[in-house]
């Protein structure tokens, strides 16, 4: 083995774990917004558990997360404006990844 192995193994294992914690935080912050918008639905308990399931689900339509804003955009007209929407998607991704490094910890 060579030092070159060595970092080559080294960066691909950062690079494995980097996504794998990006993965886990983009899916806590759909969680986190599916909650916040259960609230705004008036959703309780399990429905707005179940909900909040349904808004993590629609991040797996397509690359990026235009599907999510597109459900949460669909399923709050008329109750939350498209600035609000994004400022709370952008507001969660930050308590996303700062909850999942501090659980990794």
């Amino acid at each position: 083995m060579t030092t070159f192995d060595d970092r080559e193994r080294a960066y691909e294992a950062k690079f494995a774990h980097d996504e794998d914690l990006r993965f886990k935080a983009e899916a806590r912050r759909n969680r986190l917004l599916g909650e916040w918008a259960a609230g705004i639905l008036g959703k309780q308990g399990d429905d707005a558990r179940a909900y909040a399931m349904t808004v993590v689900t629609s991040d797996f339509e397509e690359p990026g997360e235009e599907d999510v804003y597109r459900k949460l955009a669909s399923d709050l007209e008329g109750k939350a404006d498209a600035a609000t929407i994004r400022a709370k998607m952008a507001e969660l991704r930050d308590v996303a990844r700062d909850q999942v490094i501090n659980e990794a910890e």
